[in-house]
């Protein structure tokens, strides 16, 4: 039974011309690398073992449910919908796990660099979403952050970072934790959402499952 995945990187205006090294402003752009993106297949491919609740078989990316948000939150949760920083970037893929909580969904996101690339991006990203405050969207979205912490449930990787964001989505009380961690040249972006909230305790289980299953 093959498993729907959803695979970017394939960035076609942006890798048009691009054979390695930097570009124009000295930034590394990103090169598809077919081993790299053959590997992140198989990875997604393998059946983690999740908390109870959650369906084994991965489905298509999850999709950020915001409309126009600031920067730095869009920056912080695109990687766990399979929209990773394109700087170095080699290759990267994303699925998403089905929760039987109201409107609940795990959703991973891999994304492999070049060179050190993944430790600038992931300094990057941590920033990001340390300035990740609150999420404000017309039609009764209002979204607060806090600091999440998951234990030793990313310790696994090189380095992680992690915050919860609750409040209402479209005039629903929505919940969503985003765990970003890193293991040499590999960004894990992890997002646990649902209707009303989300448990910690799962979160983190889901951390430690979907980060042994992505450091295999």
């Amino acid at each position: 039974m093959k498993a729907r995945i959803i695979v970017y990187g394939l960035l076609a205006a942006t890798l048009a011309g691009c054979a390695g090294g930097g570009g124009a402003d000295g930034k590394m752009a990103a090169v598809v690398d077919a081993q790299a993106m053959a590997q992140l297949r198989e990875v997604l491919n393998r059946r983690p073992s999740l908390p109870d609740g959650f369906a084994q078989r991965p489905e298509q990316a999850w999709r950020v449910p915001f409309g126009r948000v600031d920067q730095a939150c869009r920056a912080a949760l695109d990687v766990a919908a399979g929209h990773a920083p394109e700087e170095g970037l080699t290759g990267q893929a994303a699925v998403s796990y089905q929760g039987d909580g109201l409107g609940e969904r795990a959703a991973v996101g891999l994304a492999r660099y070049a060179g050190e690339e993944a430790e600038a991006r992931f300094d990057d990203l941590r920033e990001a979403l340390e300035s990740c405050r609150e999420i404000r969207t017309s039609g009764g979205t209002a979204l607060r952050a806090r600091r999440l912490d998951v234990g030793d449930a990313a310790r696994s990787g090189d380095e992680a970072a992690a915050a919860r964001l609750r409040g209402r989505l479209n005039g629903y009380p929505y919940a969503l934790d985003v765990v970003l961690s890193r293991d040499g040249d590999t960004l894990v972006s992890v997002v646990h959402a649902g209707m009303s909230d989300v448990d910690r305790d799962r979160t983190r289980k889901l951390v430690a499952a979907l980060l042994s299953m992505s450091t295999a």
